[in-house]
């Protein structure tokens, strides 16, 4: 069964609440809770304060996406704001402590790559990571068009023995989601998608059906 980690980006900024709880009724996985710097992507999002108040609400996984720069400045406040899992980016500063301190706190472990990082960057350290976050637009903002090039590299990851969860995060449509989990993906980031159905329910129990 796939999972759905709808993003939390997507969402009507005044009605932040009211998501929140969609995404709960609807029976969706995940929260996924993009956190931007203007500085490693070129867009700001939200803080650790939007995630305590939402923990308060709902009883749904927290998975906290770090688009920063210098991730390991954040992650305990992320922590003791109640995500359930914190992703950081490769390509960002302080990487493999980030991952480290992750770890140490007890949630889970996640790295993310940009379209343009290769899915070695991350073949050495496969067994200190829950899950691998592939991005499948360039990050920084949402509603952008999925570039079909990242199926393969999701192929490559589960090639070169990586075994752990696979998120794909970026443009992830009804129409597109398919050959992703084929690919060996497990959870989809949706926000446009998820925030514009008419029906989310049915759109959740459309994407647990599917599987590799």
């Amino acid at each position: 069964m796939s999972k759905i980690a709808p993003s939390i980006l997507a969402a009507d900024t005044m009605r932040m609440g009211e998501a929140a709880h969609k995404m709960f009724t609807a029976g969706c996985d995940y929260v996924h809770f993009d956190v931007m710097d203007g500085v490693f992507v070129p867009n700001l999002s939200f803080g650790p304060a939007l995630l305590k108040d939402m923990k308060a609400e709902i009883n749904l996984f927290f998975d906290v996406h770090l688009m920063l720069i210098d991730p390991l400045a954040y992650i305990d406040i992320f922590a003791q704001s109640g995500a359930n899992g914190i992703t950081v980016h490769v390509e960002a500063n302080h990487f493999q402590e980030s991952i480290a301190r992750i770890r140490a706190l007890g949630l889970r472990v996640g790295a993310s790559l940009k379209p343009a990082t290769s899915a070695k960057a991350l073949r050495d350290l496969f067994n200190d990571l829950d899950l691998i976050l592939v991005m499948t637009v360039e990050p920084g903002f949402g509603g952008q068009k999925l570039n079909p090039a990242m199926v393969d590299k999701i192929r490559e990851l589960r090639t070169l023995g990586y075994h752990g969860e696979i998120e794909v995060d970026g443009g992830i449509t009804l129409e597109n989601a398919l050959p992703l989990v084929q690919a060996g993906a497990d959870t989809l980031v949706m926000g446009t998608t998820f925030f514009n159905a008419p029906d989310p329910k049915a759109l959740v129990e459309q994407v647990h059906t599917f599987v590799k």
